[in-house]
């Protein structure tokens, strides 16, 4: 499933080609991609076309496209009142097409854009498992007055289905002090907290693993236990993941996760923790040590940890 940094390529490839430009038509080519439209096909088609896309913005993992009336290009002043939700699930792609190209087998929804020199004309969503889908849905005002969320244009409104997420580390109004605070008010292992999207945006199993190995934290620690400074360390290493793997392009284990001009990313090879199990942990060698790297299962899925330098702690929380 796509994670932070994925979703944030994304985010600024919407933004660079389809921002700006009118949805002239709308083909549904399978209803199950626009389930969450409760009120059907033919009404996301209406709301649609006719609109501008204003802006492409992300909160978390949560992506939306705020819209205005076709003759509208944000000048007005008039805030938009509602957006383009985009639900990416496991296999979600957004794709700035050519028109002439091919249709991709798991081509779900189509929306032409207005003409533009030299861009593509067709922003396509292509789902394979069909968990993702696209969504017209209200913006509401942020509760703490803040952007929405990483946009080119921040507008204190936000999705509606997103508002009850945190801010994401990588946002500016994000505060590792408000986070701290949140942990120590807790009875819960850290990895778990941070895998929970209403204390902390954006954070996957991927990126988590990633960050308390460079953190030097077990995933079952007490976040009640948690010291001021170790907090502010997990932050500071959660960050520095994420923005690697922006800079790389994201991270890809599966070739279905393709960011808007059809590259994939590439991070995985940068990865330390996640999916090293059997193999030597690359901190311990460069200090002299020799660990292995194990996995452990967590929550239905996975956990890769070093058990030199990530001790389980005797108040395990798991």
């Amino acid at each position: 499933m796509p994670e932070l940094p994925e979703v944030e390529v994304v985010r600024r490839g919407l933004s660079t080609w389809v921002a700006g430009r009118r949805i002239e038509r709308v083909e549904v080519l399978d209803p199950r991609s626009v389930r969450r439209h409760t009120l059907g096909p033919e009404d996301f088609r209406g709301q649609l076309e006719g609109s501008r896309v204003l802006d492409a913005v992300r909160r978390g993992k949560f992506l939306w496209l705020p819209l205005a009336d076709g003759d509208d290009d944000g000048s007005s002043g008039s805030p938009p009142h509602t957006a383009l939700m985009a639900h990416l699930g496991m296999s979600g792609q957004l794709l700035v097409e050519d028109a002439q190209l091919p249709d991709e087998k798991h081509l779900k929804v189509r929306l032409t854009l207005s003409d533009s020199p030299g861009v593509p004309a067709e922003l396509r969503f292509v789902d394979q498992r069909i968990f993702g889908g696209l969504a017209v849905v209200p913006l509401v005002a942020t509760d703490d007055g803040g952007p929405g969320g990483a946009a080119s244009r921040p507008l204190p409104l936000i999705a509606a289905e997103a508002a009850h997420i945190a801010r994401d580390p990588l946002d500016p109004w994000f505060s590792a002090e408000a986070l701290h605070e949140r942990f120590r008010s807790r009875r819960t292992g850290v990895k778990r907290a941070l895998l929970d999207q209403q204390l902390v945006s954006g954070i996957g199993n991927i990126y988590a693993d990633e960050a308390l190995w460079a953190a030097r934290l077990h995933y079952a620690r007490p976040t009640d236990t948690l010291r001021r400074a170790e907090t502010l360390r997990l932050v500071d290493a959660v960050r520095d993941v994420m923005l690697r793997a922006l800079e790389a392009g994201g991270t890809s284990f599966d070739s279905l996760y393709v960011n808007v001009n059809g590259a994939s990313g590439y991070f995985d090879r940068s990865l330390s923790a996640y999916g090293r199990a059997g193999q030597p942990c690359v901190r311990c060698a460069r200090e002299g040590r020799t660990s292995i790297m194990v996995r452990e299962a967590f929550m239905n899925r996975s956990s890769y940890r070093c058990p030199t330098c990530q001790r389980t702690p005797r108040n395990a929380r798991w």
